[in-house]
């Protein structure tokens, strides 16, 4: 019998906690299918904060070490200079990497860490109930903002890709969604190439990944979706914001 499809060795088979819709499963997938492709299982190594991918050490087959919230790229940093032929990677949400670890990210960058960040943006804090985030868009209605975000008040959502790209550490950068197959064939490119720039030492790489939270937006799965293009992608555009690679000898 011929095989046409079987699940990334470097997921665990085993049900996630994640609430129903969330498109995190998805991103680990596409994460495990990278590290499947570049035979890097047996020398990855996870690094996951507080938030909703906080039990990611329960899915991935690799060593998975847990920090702080905001802290994985601290913690990544010294993983990886202590084990330099290890691949280290963080996998952090927004309320995560754009609030309390903004420093962490930032400076991480900025050194040029040979490590990848898997950014996954859904413009609302998950785990906590649903509070507004940094990236959470103008007018949007979330617990703590439930007239929508007021920017006089709580000013604008952080570009996050845009800003990392802007260090001159960081070698790559690129956003990417979640919400058709063709931007998933891109995101699993683009988090694929996130890997290989660490295997060649190239420096620090981030995508971007927007997702859905449909539980805390208050929508089912598909309106969900429906409402990250129609509010998400115009506000955060798809691409690539930074590539140096070519030009790393």
């Amino acid at each position: 019998m011929t095989v046409v499809y079987e699940p990334p060795k470097s997921l665990l088979d085993v049900p996630t906690h994640y609430c129903p819709g969330c498109t995190h499963g998805v991103i680990h997938k596409l994460v495990g299918e990278a590290i499947d492709e570049l035979g890097i299982l047996d020398k990855t190594i996870a690094v996951v904060p507080v938030g909703c991918s906080v039990l990611a050490y329960n899915y991935f087959a690799c060593d998975v070490f847990e920090a702080s919230h905001g802290r994985a790229p601290a913690v990544a940093t010294g993983v990886k200079r202590t084990n330099p032929d290890s691949v280290v990677f963080t996998y952090q949400g927004d309320g995560d990497l754009a609030a309390i670890g903004t420093a962490e990210i930032v400076h991480a960058a900025t050194r040029g860490e040979n490590v990848t960040t898997i950014f996954v943006n859904n413009c609302i804090y998950g785990m906590t109930g649903g509070q507004m985030a940094p990236t959470t868009l103008p007018g949007q209605v979330t617990e703590t903002t439930p007239y929508g975000r007021d920017t006089k008040i709580a000013g604008y959502p952080v570009r996050v890709s845009e800003m990392i790209s802007t260090l001159t550490g960081a070698c790559y950068v690129e956003r990417v969604s979640v919400d058709t197959i063709p931007h998933l064939l891109k995101a699993k490119k683009a988090i694929k190439k996130a890997f290989q720039n660490q295997l060649e030492g190239k420096g620090f790489s981030l995508v971007e990944v927007l997702s859905i939270c449909p539980t805390n937006w208050g929508l089912s799965p598909k309106e969900a979706m429906q409402w990250l293009r129609d509010n998400m992608i115009p506000y955060y555009p798809l691409g690539v914001k930074k590539d140096t690679t070519e030009e790393v000898k």
